[in-house]
């Protein structure tokens, strides 16, 4: 792989990807090291490097949404790398086709039509809570929680549980929606403060299915 000595790679030793399916669109950018090129090639199937994790990530490999790449390019500068992929499913976690599903139309984010439904809520609510751990602020009530620890966090699980109980014993529909979303939130707090993520729970649910 002689080419790779060309490639113009960043202080981290990375370079971005754009991968775009057989179709035209768009899918994602992402970016790899040397060592994910090699394995994208040996493999046939799109590798990358994680930032956030830093360690490398076969896309697909938990969701089954693999890429098969069909052809890669280099930029003129050598500092970009194109894939072009079959994509076997969604490219985004959310579980949109293209991770390039919001426009912006004079200046203003424009929500997709999953997210105008709620599709996204849960994850959009865990990564407030991460962000919360992250940059803590003054006067947040899940900031309360995690200083007050996993015991009170989960005494408010239980609280919440039954609460949830008593609504739907009822048969009150907009209070076992407002007790079942206290249940959720105290739920994901919880799975915060345990160092888990959301993703979790979704592959248990996956493969349960």
């Amino acid at each position: 792989m002689e080419f790779l000595k060309d490639i113009k790679f960043d202080e981290k030793g990375l370079v971005p990807a754009v991968v775009q399916s057989v179709t035209g669109e768009v899918l994602m950018l992402a970016y790899m090291n040397e060592e994910s090129i090699k394995k994208t090639i040996e493999t046939g199937t799109t590798w990358f490097y994680s930032r956030s994790r830093q360690s490398l990530w076969n896309k697909g490999e938990t969701s089954g949404n693999f890429q098969k790449v069909k052809k890669m390019s280099v930029d003129c500068d050598m500092d970009t790398i194109l894939l072009t992929v079959e994509p076997m499913g969604p490219a985004c976690h959310t579980g949109e086709a293209t991770c390039f599903y919001r426009d912006v139309v004079v200046g203003q984010l424009v929500p997709s039509v999953r997210e105008e439904k709620g599709e996204f809520i849960l994850d959009e609510l865990f990564k407030v809570i991460l962000d919360r751990i992250e940059n803590p602020k003054e006067d947040s009530y899940t900031n309360y929680l995690l200083d007050c620890g996993i015991d009170k966090i989960l005494k408010k699980v239980g609280e919440e549980c039954s609460e949830t109980i008593i609504a739907a014993k009822n048969e009150d529909k907009k209070e076992i929606a407002l007790e079942t979303s206290d249940l959720v939130y105290h739920l994901l707090v919880m799975l915060a403060e345990r160092g888990m993520d959301i993703k979790d729970v979704y592959e248990v649910l996956k493969d349960r299915r």
